[in-house]
């Protein structure tokens, strides 16, 4: 069966064959110089059917020789076509392995937070056990669930990362009602810790997605409290310039080390801060500027040591998400 599908992708080079015999032998019987000899025809045509068998013999061995070692990579490609699949199976291999170490990554990134994860939420956990043994404290109690609520919900969100286009809906979301939630959910820790706040918000309306962008917002004032002392001082702005709209968090806490500024919002990075203050996962800001990204916007800070943190979300203004995502939809294929 091999052979007689051989002979079927070699049927150019036997018509090639026989058209240069049939023009070969034209010329002679048509010279009138040459007399023609029938047994001289015949001994030419056996001559020329051994030298096609053995051709086609010589090929097919070859052939069958190269699907054999068909993944060596020294195989020597019979056709410039064998060569251009050649070339293309091995793109498609690195590829592939790519594509495996980008989900082998992603796996160990997602472990990795898991078992950080775990750590984190067991401290509250721990503090409550030990509020059964003691008289409550409603105000620590409270803190204490705060925290695994925090928690779980970068949990959820950190899993939900990747199937984002799923779930979100853009409209029409106003920066100040945003700012004034996100403070009021976290008016207890301004309490507790005499922590002062400034709102300079304006009535600001920008396209974004109402829950993902209150859990940006909520990441970043979260962080901000974390690392300001107590009597410390938060001021959240809103700023419109010519080419977007800014949603700023300032703060007058620790501040961030100027080596450590540039990567706050790598996957897993604590930081300086993140190792002597306290245990972090070192999701939240991460989470923070990949929904953002996700979203439109994009967030930058600029800190100094011992004096501020400051956060910005830019929303800038030439970019339109709710258009983006009707021409998306628009250019999917219809079933």
């Amino acid at each position: 069966m091999k052979f007689w599908r051989f002979i079927k992708y070699e049927r150019p080079y036997l018509c090639l064959y026989a058209l240069i015999f049939l023009l070969t032998i034209t010329v002679f019987a048509t010279d009138p110089q040459i007399s023609w000899h029938w047994r001289t025809f015949f001994y030419a045509l056996t001559l020329a059917l051994l030298c096609l068998v053995g051709f086609l013999l010589h090929r097919y061995m070859r052939n069958v020789q190269a699907v054999h070692r068909i993944h060596d990579e020294d195989i020597e490609p019979l056709s410039l076509e064998a060569e251009a699949y050649h070339d293309a199976i091995e793109q498609l291999e690195i590829q592939q392995i790519r594509a495996l170490n980008e989900v082998q990554a992603k796996q160990k990134d997602y472990y990795d937070f898991i078992v950080s994860w775990f750590h984190e939420i067991k401290t509250p956990i721990a503090i409550l056990r030990l509020m059964q043994q003691t008289e409550v404290d409603p105000k620590s109690l409270e803190e204490e669930v705060t925290r695994i609520e925090h928690y779980v919900d970068q949990a959820l969100y950190y899993a939900k990362l990747d199937s984002f286009n799923q779930d979100y809906e853009i409209v029409n979301c106003s920066l100040e009602l945003l700012a004034k939630e996100v403070v009021k959910s976290h008016s207890k820790t301004f309490i507790s810790k005499k922590i002062s706040i400034q709102l300079d918000v304006q009535s600001t309306i920008v396209q974004s997605d109402s829950k993902w962008l209150l859990f940006i917002v909520n990441q970043l004032l979260t962080n901000s409290l974390k690392y300001t002392n107590d009597h410390g001082r938060i001021a959240i702005a809103t700023r419109i310039t010519q080419h977007e709209k800014l949603l700023i968090i300032r703060d007058n806490g620790i501040g961030i080390d100027s080596k450590d500024l540039p990567r706050i919002f790598n996957r897993g990075f604590t930081g300086s801060n993140g190792r002597t203050f306290m245990k972090s996962t070192g999701m939240g800001l991460y989470l923070a500027q990949e929904l953002s990204k996700k979203l439109g916007h994009y967030i930058s800070c600029k800190s100094i040591v011992g004096s501020f943190t400051e956060f910005t979300i830019h929303f800038p203004k030439n970019h339109d998400p709710y258009l983006s995502m009707l021409q998306a939809e628009t250019a999917m294929p219809s079933f």
